[in-house]
Formats: C-alpha cells, structure tokens, sequence
C-alpha cells in the first residue's frame, strides 16, 4: 500500500468512526483559545498542532483568525496537552451535554 493510500484509508476509518457519535450541544463552551496570539504569532511555523493532532477538527484558522468549534470535539483532550504554550483551557462539558455514543 502507498503512503497517500494508507493515510487516506486511516482517514475514512476515523471519520467513519467519528460517524457513530453524536452531541449534545450546551450553550456554553468547554474549551478556549486563551490568547489567539501565540496561536498566530508562534504556531505558524510548527504547523499548528492543535488543528493537526484533534481528531474532530475543531480547530481551523480563517485568515489571521483560529476558529473554535467546541461543539464538534470528541472531549478526547489532546489539543491541551500538544498546545506547546498551554494556551488551551479546555475541561469536560456539564453534565449532559457533550458527545454521545451510538452504540455503547
């Protein structure tokens, strides 16, 4: 199997997988950008490991501008914890809200 084919089949698996999920979506956001500053002005260069290690998508930049969408996050926590500069606050949501799982 070629690299670009192993990585699109684990690519399809994980938004299969993603599939089977489902929220519930509070009103009041569980994780935040503290200060998009160090998101701009520091990660540029290091491929801004929050939008490349979240399984879920939930960060993206429009521009000059990262765009959070807690609502999709799988409350998995890796985005904390490869945030080089700790700038994610990021804890479970209240209690029933948050994802569900389909089966299980």
């Amino acid at each position: 199997m070629v690299m670009a084919e192993a990585v699109t089949a684990v690519a399809s698996s994980v938004d299969d997988k993603l599939y089977l999920i489902r929220y519930r979506v509070d009103d009041r956001p569980h994780l935040f950008v503290n200060d998009p500053r160090p998101c701009r002005e520091k990660c540029g260069g290091k491929g801004r490991p929050c939008t490349v290690v979240c399984p879920a998508h939930v960060y993206r930049w429009e521009g000059e501008r990262i765009v959070v969408e807690y609502e999709r996050c799988v409350e998995c926590g890796a985005c904390r914890i490869v945030c080089p500069y700790g700038n994610i606050d990021w804890h479970y949501p209240r209690g029933g809200f948050g994802i569900v799982y389909r089966f299980g």
